[in-house]
């Protein structure tokens, strides 16, 4: 069975983007992970990613057309083709990142990438297997800003590509990054944390406090 992020986020077909962005607003602060404790965090966690995914695709116009055509039955070929191709790659990637095999894990998920340029998924393993990588940290930071363009409202890629921005020297770019992972997670505490240390490391410890105070005000 097609998934259908409509049916998700429970918006209608004809749904703009602002009324997309304002309902996983509202259904993320009902849904967070952090209101769960024991065995019903899992679902929740299952749930918050499932609602991430489908805002990301439905307001990212190329992608939401796909999903329409999906859907709808009619999704071309060569684009499921390829996809599955690419998916393949991801899973040989994944096998080997978790064996510690780093260069072999970069190798499957490039080739995830090449074959599906349109999977933040496969962006986001490229960066993290890169950054296991000597000399490729830079190649890293850029993997995960491609797949915090394909989904820029998921808190996870948006965190770490702060982070990985931050150990490449790059601090105004990880700053930003932790800032837009606070508009959709204004609680979280590593990212609060980290935001923090990185203002602190510039001597910014009054300033960057206050500009903090504005953030938990936002939420």
């Amino acid at each position: 069975m097609k998934t259908n992020y409509y049916e998700i986020l429970g918006v209608e077909r004809t749904a703009s983007e602002a009324e997309i962005r304002e309902t996983f607003r509202r259904l993320a602060r009902e849904n967070h992970p952090d209101r769960y404790h024991g065995p019903d965090k899992a679902e929740a966690e299952r749930r918050f990613q499932t609602l991430t995914e489908a805002v990301n695709v439905l307001t990212n116009p190329e992608r939401r057309r796909q999903h329409d055509s999906t859907i709808q039955g009619v999704a071309p070929r060569s684009v499921t083709d390829f996809a599955q191709v690419a998916k393949a790659y991801l899973a040989k990637g994944v096998k080997a990142f978790k064996e510690g095999d780093f260069v072999t894990a970069r190798e499957n998920f490039d080739m995830a990438v090449k074959h599906n340029a349109d999977d933040a998924k496969a962006h986001y393993y490229l960066a993290l297997a890169s950054a296991r990588i000597p000399g490729a940290l830079r190649q890293a930071v850029q993997s995960m800003e491609a797949a915090v363009q394909k989904e820029p409202m998921n808190v996870t890629y948006l965190k770490d590509a702060g982070m990985l921005a931050r150990r490449a020297g790059l601090t105004a770019k990880a700053e930003r990054f932790f800032e837009q992972a606070l508009q959709w997670d204004v609680d979280n505490i590593e990212i609060i944390a980290a935001l923090q240390e990185l203002r602190q490391s510039r001597g910014e410890t009054k300033e960057g406090k206050g500009l903090l105070d504005s953030l938990f005000k936002k939420g």
